[in-house]
C-alpha cells in the first residue's frame, strides 16, 4: 500500500500485532488497512472508530464487531484470558475511556475486573471494593475532575497503578489537564500516568505487567 507501511513483524517483536487508530483516517485507507491486517493475523483491533467506519469495514469483513461506548472496532480470535487487571473509574462519565481500556485488554488476552463509579466523593464505595482491587496484578485508575482516585488507590494497595486522566469536568479542569497534573504530581508511590483519555495506552501497559505476573 502506497499510503501505509504496516508493521508486519510487530507481533514477533512485541507479542501484539499492530493496532489501528481509526480516527482521522480516510475511508478507503482504513478499509484496506483493516482487511490486510485481518488477512495476515486472523484478527485486528481498531481504536477511536466511528459507526460510519464500522459500516464500511463490515462490507468487507462481515464478522467485524463495534462497540459504541468504547469506539472499539475488532475482529477477534477465541483465546484464553489470563491474570487479573482491575479497571476502576471515579464516575460513570469515565466509562467510555474505561471500556476502551477493558476491551483492549481483553482483546490482548487479559482477564478484566470492572469496578466502576467508586470515586473519592463517596469513598466508602471504593473501600468496599478494596479487597477485590488488591487481588489484581495491576490497576488502571480512571478519573476526570481533580483526578484524585489514582493517588487514593495507590495509597491503599501494593499493585502497580496506571492512572488515566479523562477530559470529564467543568471549565477549570481544562479538558483533563487538571486531572493529568494531579496524577503526575501524586505523592503516592507506584503511580504511572498516561495521556488524557488514553484507555488504550493504559491497557497495553497493564497487559504487559499482567503477562509478566502470570509467568
Amino acid at each position: 500500500m502506497e499510503f501505509a507501511k504496516l508493521d508486519t513483524d510487530r507481533e514477533l517483536r512485541q507479542n501484539v500485532a499492530e493496532v489501528v487508530f481509526c480516527e482521522g483516517k480516510e475511508d478507503e485507507h482504513l478499509v484496506k488497512i483493516f482487511r490486510r491486517l485481518y488477512e495476515q493475523n486472523g484478527q485486528v483491533l481498531g481504536t477511536r472508530a466511528s459507526a460510519h467506519q464500522y459500516d464500511l469495514v463490515k462490507e468487507v469483513i462481515p464478522e467485524v464487531e463495534y462497540n459504541e461506548t468504547s469506539r472499539i472496532l475488532k475482529v477477534e480470535k477465541e483465546k484464553e484470558l489470563i491474570g487479573n487487571i482491575a479497571i476502576v473509574t471515579a464516575g460513570t462519565a469515565d466509562i467510555k475511556v474505561a471500556e476502551e481500556a477493558a476491551q483492549t485488554a481483553e482483546f490482548l488476552g487479559a482477564k478484566v475486573n470492572r469496578v466502576f463509579d467508586v470515586g473519592v466523593s463517596g469513598i466508602h464505595r471504593l473501600l468496599d471494593k478494596e479487597d477485590e482491587i488488591r487481588e489484581a496484578n495491576v490497576v488502571i485508575a480512571i478519573a476526570g475532575m481533580e483526578g484524585a482516585l489514582a493517588s487514593v488507590i495507590a495509597g491503599l494497595v501494593k499493585n502497580p497503578v496506571i492512572a488515566v486522566p479523562t477530559s470529564v469536568g467543568y471549565g477549570a479542569s481544562f479538558e483533563g489537564l487538571s486531572a493529568l497534573l494531579t496524577m503526575i504530581n501524586s505523592c503516592a508511590n507506584g503511580v504511572t500516568v498516561v495521556n488524557i483519555d488514553n484507555g488504550y495506552g493504559a491497557a497495553y501497559s497493564a497487559v504487559q505487567i499482567n503477562r509478566l505476573a502470570e509467568e
